[in-house]
């Protein structure tokens, strides 16, 4: 099928190098390093637990999962699936 000037793969070569930044993006924030046994936002102990199964743990479970929500509420990314939307 002609497309024009696109090659017939350039839409999921756009798909496959977003998703690729997103992989890279989220592999740069995790943790990494000695983990804290205090949390750096309220001073909550770290249980032991937590530290053991995220290595370099810096928040308690309450201020991560606030830092979740935070972060998933600002998502720069478009989950409608429209593809007019993924070809802008």
């Amino acid at each position: 099928m002609a497309t024009g000037w696109a090659g017939d793969t350039a839409v999921q070569d756009q798909i496959d190098a977003t998703v690729d930044d997103a992989i890279k993006r989220a592999r740069s924030r995790l943790p990494s390093g000695p983990g804290l046994t205090h949390c750096e936002e309220c001073e909550a102990p770290i249980p032991e637990a937590r530290r053991k199964a995220v290595p370099g743990v810096r928040l308690c479970v309450n201020c991560q999962q606030a830092l979740d929500a935070e972060e998933a509420a600002h998502s720069g990314y478009n989950r409608r699936g429209s593809k007019d939307s993924q070809l802008r």
